[in-house]
């Protein structure tokens, strides 16, 4: 039975780093697939009108190479999360899930670096309690380089994948999406990089015997 998936992203290019395989691979299987960007560049005043006009023009681009059945910029300011009240971010993402109604849901991992990532991992966590959102069946973690790798913490917080997603034969299609962000990335050994991208799929495909593969933390799962 075909399935409804959402992916939820702080930022663009966090969806295609964390499941940009496994989107696709949802994609192919016939599985409705949907993008939830949190926050918006038009709503900062650090960005140029040209950025600005770049950025919208990317994002199109992005949302075509993967064909979502729906996508939608709930406006948040970015880097600005930490002022925003819970409440309004929860209502946005409460009003766009029930919407869609997603089955699965994707989003950044608990204890990133980037604030943004813990705001919104916090407002999912509750929007998705299943009394509120009885269609959610799943929800799992991604990881995002420079993001996730660089969650220091003295107790042991460090990200424990328990579910593994071979994307060996869509790891190119991520790739081409990836090549959009071009300038969000940098030469080897910067952490966000292309090479960096290709041996974290080639390390977590080890992990689970296979090619290539992206690293999930499963937090709920209804059969």
């Amino acid at each position: 039975m075909n399935k409804s998936v959402m992916v939820i992203a702080p930022h663009p290019d966090d969806e295609s780093l964390g499941c940009g395989g496994t989107l696709f691979k949802h994609r192919s299987e016939g599985d409705d697939i949907h993008w939830c960007v949190v926050t918006d560049m038009q709503q900062s005043s650090n960005y140029t009108s040209e950025q600005k006009a770049q950025r919208a023009e990317l994002v199109e681009k992005v949302s075509n190479h993967f064909d979502f059945s729906s996508e939608r910029n709930l406006g948040f300011t970015p880097a600005g999360l930490d002022s925003t009240t819970t409440g309004a971010l929860i209502e946005k993402l409460k009003e766009y899930m029930d919407f869609v109604k997603p089955h699965t849901v994707y989003i950044p991992y608990a204890f990133d670096v980037h604030s943004d990532h813990r705001y919104v991992f916090d407002a999912v966590v509750s929007v998705s309690k299943s009394f509120r959102a009885p269609y959610i069946k799943k929800v799992a973690c991604y990881e995002t380089l420079s993001e996730t790798d660089f969650g220091l913490s003295p107790i042991n917080t460090q990200f424990q994948p328990n579910l593994f997603v071979d994307i060996s034969h869509f790891s190119e299609q991520k790739k081409a999406v990836l090549s959009l962000y071009q300038s969000e990335f940098d030469a080897h050994p910067f952490p966000r990089s292309f090479d960096a991208v290709e041996a974290l799929e080639i390390i977590r495909g080890t992990q689970a015997h296979v090619e290539r593969a992206e690293a999930f933390v499963v937090l709920k799962e209804i059969a």
